[in-house]
């Protein structure tokens, strides 16, 4: 289990990876956990990446069932943290923390 703590204008982010399994909290709604299918999604971040769902009605869908392929698609937790990291730091999150299995957090840079 991997855990890793992002930054986002005053609020913070917790993403818990587990194989192949991502929850999403954000200290905004109490940390909350909830799967993908539970997360806010921006139609323009979600056309930017697939342009071809600009006219497809199922839009959120498609986009959350592309995104748990490739989560799929890593072979280690270590290789879906990357992943999260790079894709988020994209949108402005900043990451601040990893913690593996429980031990202590690493910042990270």
């Amino acid at each position: 289990m991997i855990t890793i703590i992002f930054g986002f204008a005053s609020d913070k982010i917790l993403i818990t990876i587990r194989g192949n399994d991502i929850r999403f909290a954000s200290t905004q709604f109490g940390a909350q956990e909830a799967n993908i299918a539970g997360i806010k999604l921006d139609y323009a971040g979600v056309i930017r990446e697939h342009p071809d769902l600009e006219t497809n009605e199922d839009w959120r869908e498609i986009a959350i069932e592309r995104f748990k392929e490739k989560i799929k698609s890593y072979h280690t937790e270590e290789e879906t943290a990357q992943y999260v990291i790079e894709e988020l730091r994209k949108f402005g999150y900043q990451p601040e923390q990893k913690q593996k299995e429980g031990f202590r957090p690493e910042k990270i840079q």
